[in-house]
């Protein structure tokens, strides 16, 4: 390891010591979801946003709003509903009758820490009015244009049993996040921890802030700066571009499954996520074993399946692992 990549090295090490305070105050909260408190703090560092698809009670809402608070920052859930229209999202304009004039009266998407529960639940119109926000972190309101406030995450989440009454997120929208979890229940020991803790009729469990939200753009600046050698650069691209063209790396049995590959902003997602992992490990540098950890999440909802694979229930999951397993580690 050169000095350079050492140097880089022992600056995670002691930019990343916030990781395990979170992490402990997370705890005092959520027993297990492992797995997820680990993604929402890459989708955190990485500066991206994420989808989460889960039954109802796995802790989903209470995981982001914990992290919310040992974070010191603004947290807002809005509860996405057939009925709900931009302006309950993103604000409008009063008419004051008095005076005659415009104010501008900002809606719930003026927070750092956003929980968009059940967003397929909303129609078309209210998605696009979030994601745009999610994507320009500014909204218009009238003839105002206003920044979001930084850091900004968003997390959604989609209920995959009740599809009823539902308006699913069409596949260049879902694009727009970063990460796509899929969760589930947890195992009897957890879930033995988790009634012991939770199971009374009042929960008073506190959680202390330990960082404020300069700290979070201050660690992402050193995410900006973890070291990724140009072969895990060409690891990442012959990953995404198997999605594209399976045949140019002898899977061609892939070739009937695949609707659309994975786009270039994948191939970004990828490098950056892959760095933020790093960074959540107390490391300076990526390895080809960080992009395998975070690749599925990046590409599950970004290769779309063909007929023909859903005549052979297969995943786009099922797709992406088959093609970790066979492209070349460096």
């Amino acid at each position: 390891m050169d000095k350079g990549i050492t140097a880089i090295n022992e600056k995670v090490k002691q930019e990343s010591v916030f990781i395990r305070d979170i992490v402990g105050q997370i705890r005092k909260v959520i027993v297990g979801q492992d797995y997820l408190i680990g993604r929402l703090l890459v989708g955190l560092l990485a500066n991206g946003h994420i989808l989460v698809e889960g039954v109802p009670g796995l802790a989903k809402t209470l995981a982001i709003k914990t992290v919310s608070q040992a974070i010191d920052t603004k947290f807002q859930r809005i509860q996405f509903t057939p009925d709900l229209l931009p302006a309950d999202l993103l604000g409008t304009l009063v008419y004051n009758p008095k005076e005659g004039t415009f104010t501008t009266k900002k809606g719930p998407i003026f927070a750092n820490v956003i929980l968009a529960d059940e967003i397929n639940r909303a129609p078309a119109k209210v998605q696009s009015a979030l994601l745009e926000a999610m994507q320009e972190r500014q909204v218009t309101i009238g003839e105002s244009t206003f920044k979001l406030p930084e850091p900004f995450l968003v997390m959604a989440t989609q209920n995959p049993i009740e599809q009823e009454g539902t308006y699913p997120l069409p596949e260049a929208q879902t694009d727009r996040f970063m990460l796509k979890l899929s969760i589930t229940y947890p195992i009897m020991g957890e879930e033995h921890k988790i009634i012991k803790k939770m199971a009374f009729t009042k929960t008073d469990l506190k959680v202390d802030p330990v960082i404020k939200p300069e700290d979070i753009l201050r660690a992402r600046a050193v995410v900006d700066e973890v070291y990724m050698d140009e072969k895990i650069e060409k690891y990442i691209l012959d990953i995404v571009f198997a999605t594209r063209e399976p045949k140019r790396y002898k899977l061609d049995d892939l070739t009937n499954l695949i609707q659309y590959g994975a786009s270039p902003r994948a191939s970004i997602a990828l490098v950056v996520a892959s760095k933020a992992y790093a960074f959540v490990q107390g490391r300076g540098y990526v390895t080809p074993q960080d992009v395998k950890s975070i690749g599925t999440d990046v590409l599950r909802h970004r290769v779309i399946v063909s007929y023909e694979a859903e005549a052979e229930e297969k995943t786009s999951e099922d797709i992406v692992k088959r093609i970790f397993d066979e492209i070349e580690v460096p």
